[in-house]
């Protein structure tokens, strides 16, 4: 079994993306496109996450095969990634700010303002197949070792 993500570097597997907000004194407007133009991949499947406070943890898995696009619409959350050898933790607090997740990172979703709704924007539609929500067993996955 190869490894996943040996030789990459985490910053190279997420992207944080600034999308243009063409509001004015009508209210504001965010307009995200997909299929190279704002995030690089066609969006097949769109699902958000609201009504979670700081006490919940959300996400706590990876995928083989799905890219994400995350953003906080309203309110703020942080994501851990993961990559089996480093973290880092990014802050979504702008309706106009994405982070862009590569396929095969663990990520945890966490600390949700009161006023919380988290968009997601995915490459693939949902398969439970191509979920990991084993961390060892993630963690075997990307350095290539058997089970």
């Amino acid at each position: 079994m190869e490894g996943y993500n040996i030789g990459m570097k985490l910053e190279e597997q997420y992207k944080i993306l600034y999308f243009k907000d063409l509001g004015d004194e009508r209210g504001n407007l965010v307009v995200i496109e997909g299929e190279g133009m704002d995030i690089p991949f066609d969006i097949k499947r769109v699902f958000y996450i609201y009504g979670s406070d700081d006490t919940v943890v959300r996400g706590q898995h990876a995928n083989l095969r799905s890219e994400f696009l995350l953003v906080n619409v309203k309110g703020s959350s942080k994501v851990r990634v993961n990559n089996g050898s480093e973290s880092a933790v990014i802050l979504l607090d702008r309706p106009g700010m994405g982070l862009h997740l590569s396929p095969m990172l663990w990520k945890d979703m966490y600390d949700f303002s009161e006023d919380s709704v988290l968009l997601v924007l995915s490459s693939l539609h949902y398969d439970g197949q191509e979920y990991i929500r084993d961390y060892e067993e993630y963690l075997r996955m990307v350095k290539g070792e058997r089970k």
